[in-house]
């Protein structure tokens, strides 16, 4: 029997993939990842079954560590010049 995260477990690692997607220098990155996040919970809104909300669910978890691991590599290689959607005009 394969138990299926909970509500608050789901909301937890949404907020989580997020904040962590919002980490990126580059904004390209940032906002594909926040999109691609955003996609995934919704693509799975609509699944009952709690061997398929609990395998999505660990799918999302490992999806996490990728992000973390990636935030991590993309810092050290940030760009020096910010991209045209992030620069302010005068």
């Amino acid at each position: 029997m394969v138990l299926a995260p909970s509500r608050v477990e789901v909301l937890s690692l949404f907020r989580s993939l997020l904040r962590t997607a919002s980490k990126f220098a580059d904004y390209n990155i940032r906002e594909y990842a926040k999109r691609r996040t955003i996609d995934g919970f919704r693509d799975n809104r609509g699944l009952s079954d709690p061997s398929s909300v609990a395998l999505a669910f660990a799918d999302g978890k490992s999806q996490f560590e990728v992000v973390k691991r990636q935030v991590t590599v993309y810092s050290l290689y940030a760009p020096k010049v910010k991209s045209v959607m992030e620069v302010t005009s005068l």
